[in-house]
């Protein structure tokens, strides 16, 4: 049998939950609740949306497939004008430049922090840091960035000793209302508290450095540093102090916003909230559909019924699409500007 060519349709694709089993933290309550699906064990707390990224380490896991079964990643890679635009292939080829994660934290993640560009090229030959972003669906409590200025051996003290308290007692604590926003670059420590539901935006890496490990299912000795080992790993933490006003700065605490959020992202993502009716412009887009129902119209006329819950990839080729329902919300998740 010839397999048929993986050509990016005109119209939306539906993405099947794409949950990597067994993670160092728990979850799994919550993003079942959201996706209408029974939940499976106590430690899948992450949907890894539309992803070309594999898990840390790992050829494969962490990589979607479509409904078929074929990867993504090989779709795009077939026809990377039909899915991005010409555009964006210019600036970046076939990768997404972006990772959309659902994240239910079943319990308070540990604190750790993701390297920027300049540390993941100086040690681990990889383009991009770990700049990310959330978009909170349920209520919770988030740390970030320290509240002074911590000396580096204070820092290593904290991580020798698994002295987590005292990490936490240094950081900024934000209680975060659903439909808030938070940009975190690269660098800030930070800890998402148990009960957070979250869309995550994220440079397409899966690089983390955990400061905290105890209690959670890592092997401290072997995980948590990149390979690095923990003192060059550490290199990797902004051990600044951040004041209230910079650190509120990076959440925007509008959730009746719509249009375009997370302002001064876009050299790294977009994320668009939408309701009720609209017409988008073509380009790729992961889509999560968080309340309502409603429909997705494509520019050869095709539509598409929308359900909270839903996750769906807009390729470019769907051109100019209109969407409507009454009581529908949508995030609309794109790469950065090319």
């Amino acid at each position: 049998m010839v397999t048929p060519p993986l050509v990016a349709p005109p119209v939306p694709v539906l993405l099947p939950p794409n949950q990597p089993a067994d993670r160092f933290y728990a979850g799994v309550a919550g993003l079942a609740a959201f996706r209408g699906v029974p939940g499976a064990g106590t430690h899948v707390p992450e949907d890894w949306v539309a992803s070309t990224t594999p898990l840390f380490g790992e050829p494969e896991r962490g990589l979607a497939r479509l409904l078929d079964g074929r990867l993504l990643r090989d779709a795009l890679d077939a026809d990377a004008v039909g899915w991005f635009g010409p555009a964006h292939v210019e600036a970046y080829g076939s990768a997404p430049e972006v990772l959309v994660k659902l994240l239910d934290a079943g319990e308070r993640l540990p604190v750790h922090v993701h390297p920027d560009v300049p540390f993941a090229l100086r040690h681990l030959a990889c383009p991009h840091g770990k700049t990310e972003a959330w978009v909170a669906l349920a209520p919770a409590r988030v740390h970030l960035g320290f509240v002074r200025d911590v000396p580096a051996d204070e820092l290593a003290r904290w991580v020798r000793g698994q002295d987590a308290a005292a990490m936490l007692a240094a950081m900024h604590a934000l209680d975060l209302a659903a439909g808030d926003t938070v940009l975190v670059p690269a660098g800030l420590p930070h800890a998402i508290g148990a009960g957070a539901l979250v869309v995550e935006l994220q440079e397409p890496t899966d690089l983390s450095v955990l400061l905290e490990r105890d209690g959670f299912g890592v092997d401290g000795a072997a995980d948590g540093h990149l390979g690095l080992g923990h003192g060059l790993a550490l290199g990797a933490v902004d051990r600044r102090g951040w004041s209230a006003a910079d650190v509120g700065a990076l959440r925007t605490a509008r959730a009746d916003d719509v249009g375009p959020l997370l302002p001064g992202a876009e050299r790294w993502f977009r994320a668009e909230r939408h309701r009720g009716p609209g017409r988008w412009d073509a380009g790729y887009a992961v889509l999560v559909v968080v309340a309502g129902a409603g429909t997705l119209t494509a520019a050869d006329g095709t539509t598409t019924p929308l359900a909270a819950g839903q996750t769906w990839l807009v390729p470019h080729a769907a051109g100019v699409c209109r969407v409507a329902g009454a009581d529908l919300e949508v995030l609309r998740c794109r790469p950065p500007l090319p």
